[in-house]
């Protein structure tokens, strides 16, 4: 629905610290309001610091670190997985689940002021397991990784997101907060992702390949 699988991308007019540089996978999004992840925020802590039980698929999809996934929540652990084999539809979800089982507060977070911009979103009981993108799903932590119903080849771990509430994400994009491209399954999983807001700006057709060259600092320029 909307803008689910979707990519948004910090334009350079975003400047709060939780968002500025980064790019978000959309994983949910409806009139209730939007919930994604931070792609492109690795943390020092090793996945298996906080689920031990995900580290050997963790780290077929290096770093196998943790990432923060947003400002929202971050003691909630949400997790994509490359699938193999997947009997699921782009879309469906089986069983509606809620991405606060999992505590990661005292390894990864602090206190999140609320009033932040992207922090707004109700988020419980929307994500189930479900298709994000042609074979990317979220993965139900509870049930181990030998237990899953399809088999797979890795796994990115996130602590905390980012969350909208109703039309908060539409206004955002249209004040110019946001650029929104389409995201491809490397994007979750890329190896390098301090490029990776440059990286999607630059294979862009139109003028956004431009500010892919745009400095953190434009006065250092």
């Amino acid at each position: 629905m909307g803008l689910t699988g979707r990519l948004l991308v910090a334009s350079p007019l975003l400047v709060d610290p939780n968002f500025e540089r980064t790019v978000v996978l959309v994983l949910d999004h409806g009139e209730p309001g939007a919930l994604g992840v931070v792609l492109n925020r690795p943390t020092e802590v090793p996945v298996k610091a906080v689920l031990e039980q995900w580290d050997q698929l963790a780290a077929s999809a290096p770093p196998s670190n943790m990432f923060r996934g947003g400002p929202v929540a971050r003691d909630a652990i949400i997790g994509l997985g490359k699938v193999m084999i997947s009997d699921l539809h782009q879309g469906e979800s089986i069983r509606e689940l809620s991405p606060f089982a999992f505590g990661a507060e005292d390894e990864l977070g602090e206190p999140v002021d609320e009033g932040q911009s992207g922090a707004e979103g109700d988020g419980q009981e929307r994500i189930g397991v479900r298709d994000v993108l042609v074979d990317i799903d979220t993965v139900d932590l509870s049930i181990s990784p030998d237990a899953q119903p399809y088999v797979l080849d890795g796994i990115r771990l996130f602590s905390g997101y980012a969350g909208w509430g109703g039309s908060q994400l539409e206004g955002e994009i249209a004040e110019g907060a946001w650029f929104v491209v389409e995201a491809r399954a490397d994007d979750i999983f890329v190896s390098e992702p301090d490029l990776l807001w440059r990286d999607v700006l630059r294979r862009q057709k139109t003028n956004l390949a431009v500010l892919a060259a745009y400095p953190p600092d434009p006065s250092s320029n």
